[in-house]
């Protein structure tokens, strides 16, 4: 039997393609293997910035040394956006955009130099395969005509097509907090951003497809859910029938969720500043069955460096969006992306965003440092930041974010949390514990062995920079039984 292995880069919503891929080649009978053993390869990419490049390439070469034998499919966004790039590498098999990604493993498994199972399938498929990029090839890219290539107009796609959900129980023991993707692609325009070219326009998976997904989550044995999109604040709004208000799609989905599922615990992922209304505020607040936990990307704090990005709020509005969130939620965990030497920030500017961020309770920060992304406006602006600067500039925000994350961990010491097991042990001097993550988004090592995909609550006995240490004290009792009683009611 033929075997594949997927390895995911970026977001979470990239991680929620890479299990539907999973699914796809399961479908068709293939089993998961470990890269080293695998027929079939998928590096499920990320191009938000040329490290993410990088890295996709460094994976290509590593796994060209360690299996020469296997099929290499390159998707995602990288494959989306440069696909002649991506073709020309050594080892590549195969470039399948986000444009094909929902119909890959046919792809794979139709395509003549994978050993087809039904010569012509490729041809049938509802985009024109591109064996060659014309836009892409630059001369002595001969490599390319040896390697499939199947990206089309990504903005061709007007809805979200997403592969079935994992059906197997067999998961629940693997996995203990899968993605729900709900919504792809982007209508915001930042001046420095590649993935609305990459994912398209905003799309939503329909209400009924995405209480059928999380139903089958459950049925599973899944305990939390997070929920994911590209730009997930904008759910909704691409669909018929929906609320009049836009900003109110996004908590109807979340009440339908509540409502008519037994799911234990929702997780929302990152939110943009402009769709955290005070309806959203107030529901994740009120419900122990979402958890607390608001991402929040910032980006800057300067408001002219803001406007530079083409962001649609400014400094003082995500100010009091923060301030919101923390006082409806005093444990929450809060973070944010910031991205550092935007071209032409001064030393006035980023100290603006270090006071914006020193200022408000944030437990925990991605910071970024710019880079620079073909086609952008941002890409050709004058005074780019030199790499030394940014750098400098970078390390002073990790060493705030350490150690205003260092201070919230230490607050729930002698504390009780809730948290649910990942299923990931290790040996200490001391004896064995168990990796759990607590509610509120804190790593969590608990004394002992203990089963994954399990919700108990911990007494917290210390803490340190990263991480808390505590003993359960007993299985949280809310559970399935309690959820499914009030769900009948």
């Amino acid at each position: 039997m033929s075997c594949f292995h997927v390895q995911n880069f970026g977001c979470r919503a990239t991680q929620a393609d890479g299990a539907s891929l999973e699914r796809q080649f399961e479908q068709l009978g293939l089993s998961r293997a470990p890269s080293d053993l695998a027929d079939f390869i998928v590096l499920n990419t990320c191009t938000v910035t040329a490290a993410a490049d990088r890295d996709a390439r460094a994976a290509i070469r590593r796994i060209r040394r360690q299996n020469p034998a296997a099929k290499v499919i390159v998707t995602g966004c990288y494959a989306q956006r440069a696909p002649g790039e991506v073709a020309a590498l050594p080892g590549v098999s195969a470039v399948i955009g986000n444009s094909h990604k929902h119909r890959l493993a046919e792809i794979a498994l139709a395509d003549g130099q994978f050993g087809p199972r039904d010569p012509g399938a490729a041809e049938s498929l509802p985009f024109v395969p591109l064996s060659a990029l014309i836009g892409d090839r630059k001369p002595g890219d001969e490599s390319i005509t040896g390697t499939a290539v199947f990206v089309s107009d990504i903005f061709a796609h007007t809805e979200l097509l997403a592969a079935p959900v994992f059906e197997s129980s067999s998961f629940a023991a693997e996995r203990t907090r899968p993605n729900l993707k709900v919504q792809d692609g982007c209508d915001n325009r930042c001046s420095f951003c590649v993935i609305p070219s990459v994912r398209g326009h905003s799309r939503s998976l329909s209400l009924d497809r995405i209480l059928e997904e999380v139903r089958a989550l459950v049925s599973a044995g899944y305990h939390e859910l997070v929920l994911s999109g590209i730009n997930l604040g904008r759910w909704g709004r691409d669909l018929d029938g929906g609320p009049q208000d836009p900003s109110r799609a996004l908590p109807s989905l979340i009440r339908a969720i509540l409502a008519e599922t037994s799911l234990q615990k929702l997780r929302i992922s990152s939110v943009e500043p402009m769709d955290w209304s005070d309806e959203l505020i107030s529901l994740v607040a009120s419900s122990s069955r979402i958890a607390k936990h608001a991402h929040v990307p910032l980006q800057s704090g300067s408001d002219t460096v803001l406007r530079r990005m083409h962001r649609k709020y400014r400094p003082w509005h995500y100010r009091g969006k923060i301030e919101k969130i923390h006082a409806a939620m005093p444990i929450a965990a809060i973070g944010a992306d910031v991205m550092i030497g935007f071209p032409g920030e001064t030393d006035a500017e980023f100290e603006q965003t270090r006071r914006l961020i020193e200022d408000l309770p944030f437990t925990y920060l991605h910071v970024f440092t710019y880079s620079a992304r073909p086609g952008t406006p941002a890409a050709s602006m004058p005074n780019q930041v030199p790499a030394s600067v940014a750098r400098e500039r970078s390390r002073t925000l990790r060493e705030l974010s350490a150690a205003k994350h260092a201070a919230f961990l230490h607050s729930f010491v002698g504390k009780n949390l809730d948290a649910i097991t990942l299923g990931k042990t290790r040996s200490e001097t001391d004896g064995e514990s168990t990796e759990a993550l607590t509610d509120n988004f804190l790593k969590l090592s608990l004394r002992g062995m203990h089963a994954p995909n399990c919700w108990i609550s911990a007494r917290i006995e210390s803490s340190s920079q990263e991480s808390l240490a505590g003993t359960i004290t007993e299985a949280v009792r809310r559970p399935i039984e309690a959820v499914e009683a009030s769900f009948a009611g």
